[in-house]
């Protein structure tokens, strides 16, 4: 499920054993980064997604997206604006964990995907559209398909 988290709107916090992350959209042109993590999907799949991670002491949500695009990603961007949550399920050693990650749109500034962590197998620009498309999670689809229409309407 996807919930839009716009500016002004207010989101309840995540209730106790919940697990709140924040991630970046980088666009670059007509790009923008994705990244192939080392760990797999459930399923054993290689996954196609978007840098994010949890917020590390007292991050902010916009402060950890920013880092996670600069560990995961390699990349420095500028915050253009909060593009929403992604909602979901999953399940962790036989308990239902339910998790929001938090997107932002940045502008690409600076730095090279090759410069990425040792949690990332792989990261590289790809076109929004391709992006809209691949990515293995309807939700991080979905925050690219945000980026492609504030994009069009900045036209």
């Amino acid at each position: 499920m996807i919930q839009a988290a716009w500016r002004g709107t207010s989101i309840s916090a995540p209730g106790p054993g919940d697990e709140f992350s924040a991630g970046g959209v980088v666009v670059r042109g007509g790009e923008v980064v994705v990244i192939v993590p080392v760990k797999r999907a459930a399923d054993g799949r290689r996954v196609l997604g978007l840098p994010k991670g949890h917020l590390d002491g007292d991050e902010t949500p916009e402060q950890a997206a920013r880092r996670e695009v600069s560990e995961e990603a390699g990349v420095i961007g500028d915050v253009v604006a909060e593009l929403g949550d992604v909602r979901y399920r999953y399940e962790r050693r036989g308990r239902r964990v339910a998790k929001t990650v938090r997107f932002f749109l940045f502008t690409y500034v600076s730095g090279s995907v090759d410069d990425h962590d040792h949690e990332i197998e792989e990261a590289r620009w790809m076109p929004l559209e391709q992006a809209a498309r691949d990515l293995t999670y309807a939700g991080e689809r979905e925050m690219v398909q945000r980026a492609l229409s504030r994009s069009a309407e900045d036209r």
